[in-house]
């Protein structure tokens, strides 16, 4: 706390802008001022959190004047949770603004001169529209400021809900999610009504130790869930009453899991989930494709607009029903089998092995045997013997994490010198920094961004390259 005494107050700043990553711009003596939860228009008090030479960072404390473009957010966690952190900002102020972060990135990183730059493809539903939600169980919750000052000792700490943003063993108590359908709030409050009942214990994330350590639900378009539970210890008769509660209370969950997690990290991947009840996976259905999902399946989150990004990397790729096609990063496969029936062959590559595994189960569900999967570092896939087992591609989607491409799998890339790639990213920064790298050989025709995630700054965008 005495370093953030010792840090000013910059009074009466107006808001002008929003960065990158969200977070609003202002200028204070020529300098940048980063401001959270604030909207351009806004005129504030800003008690700054960080000072560097080029940009400072702060949150307001006083707000002058509210900006017209403002809006109340609707959820009592706003400011709090981590999560929807735009709430405060009008949809079609958020479409705005990232709509014009792609084309900055673009622009100012990537040097590239686009005129095809598509208008953002808005979310029908901006609630309800995750199809995975992950919530911590802690048993010394995160105090709000007004608790903490109003000297009332507060007596059950017990939570379960999401991580504070920056603090890894803060965790606050969620009273109610607008990101995913119900029952999903039912079922959470449920677990925990149930723990407390119980007396079973929570997991305290510094001492790694407890027993309920988290609670995942996933569910489909067509309204079934699967709840998976994790637990840091093995106790059968506790882990039979809680799964067989939550089984009789919950008709609608046709699919029950859990895991032993002794590990320092919530991460399951590395884990074996064990079956409990219902069936072992749940079915998505996205046109006239089945995917099949396991508790450890990739799948976009937003289901809906998974389908609309699909179609637009479909059109982009221009296919004939000749070509053959490299799916970079493909994960479970959900973009090669989308273009499987309009190509010669999909040949699918990822680094996780389970990933492949449910990749290729996914396309003998769907009938589709001009599909082959690898796994594996990408970067060193892409050798001689690789190219003449599958035959060179014409066409590559990529479709890698945040940190975008490894600079040798760009350099794979343009060895192999397809006649067009589809890019698709979660990060236009990192797209604009790789589509640079790819300038000497390839140019940007056309880009479609595609809202995934509404009342946050995440974007998701598409650029079509062509080779020179």
């Amino acid at each position: 706390m005495g370093r953030l005494n010792r840090l000013p107050v910059i009074e009466k700043l107006l808001v002008t802008d929003i960065a990158a990553e969200g977070k609003s711009v202002a200028f204070h003596n020529g300098i940048v001022v980063f401001v959270r939860q604030a909207v351009p228009g806004d005129l504030v008090d800003v008690q700054l959190l960080r000072k560097r030479k080029h940009f400072m960072e702060g949150c307001p404390v006083r707000f002058h004047a509210y900006s017209e473009k403002r809006t109340t957010p609707f959820c009592e966690h706003f400011g709090t949770c981590g999560g929807c952190t735009w709430q405060h900002l009008p949809y079609g102020e958020q479409l705005r603004y990232k709509q014009k972060q792609v084309i900055d990135q673009l622009t100012r990183i990537g040097k590239i001169g686009l005129s095809g730059m598509e208008s953002i493809i808005a979310s029908p539903c901006q609630t309800y529209y995750r199809n995975k939600l992950e919530f911590t169980f802690s048993d010394d919750r995160w105090l709000t400021p007004e608790e903490i000052n109003s000297g009332v000792v507060v007596e059950e700490r017990r939570a379960l809900g999401f991580h504070i943003p920056g603090k890894f063993d803060k965790v606050f108590d969620v009273k109610f999610c607008y990101l995913q359908p119900e029952p999903s709030n039912d079922i959470r409050k449920f677990v925990r009504s149930y723990a407390l009942e119980h007396n079973l214990e929570f997991f305290n994330l510094r001492r790694q130790e407890g027993l309920l350590r988290n609670l995942i639900i996933r569910n489909t378009s067509g309204g079934e869930f699967m709840v998976i539970m994790s637990f840091f210890r093995n106790e059968p008769e506790a882990i039979e009453g809680l799964l067989s509660a939550i089984a009789l209370r919950f008709p609608a969950i046709a699919s029950l899991y859990y895991v032993i997690n002794s590990k320092a990290n919530d991460t399951i991947t590395d884990l074996k989930p064990v079956f409990f009840r219902g069936k072992r996976y749940l079915e998505e259905v996205m046109g006239d494709l089945r995917f099949r999902i396991s508790p450890k399946s990739f799948f976009q989150t937003n289901t809906g607009q998974a389908y609309e990004l699909y179609r637009v990397v479909r059109e982009y790729a221009g296919l004939s029903g000749k070509e053959t096609v490299y799916d970079l990063y493909t994960g479970t496969g959900t973009i090669a089998l989308f273009l499987a029936k309009h190509c010669k062959k999909v040949v699918g590559i990822d680094y996780i092995e389970e990933a492949i595994a449910d990749a290729e189960r996914n396309a003998e569900v769907n009938l589709l045997r001009n599909t082959e999967f690898a796994a594996g570092d990408i970067k060193d896939l892409l050798n001689d013997a690789f190219i003449k087992d599958h035959g060179p591609p014409d066409v590559i989607i990529a479709d890698p994490p945040r940190t975008g491409m490894h600079k040798d799998v760009v350099s794979a890339i343009m060895k192999l010198a397809p006649q067009r790639i589809v890019y698709v990213s979660c990060n236009p920064a990192t797209q604009a920094r790789d589509i640079r790298m790819l300038s000497g050989m390839y140019h940007a025709v056309r880009s479609q961004p595609v809202d995934m995630f509404p009342h946050t700054a995440h974007v998701e965008n598409v650029v079509l390259l062509d080779k020179d």
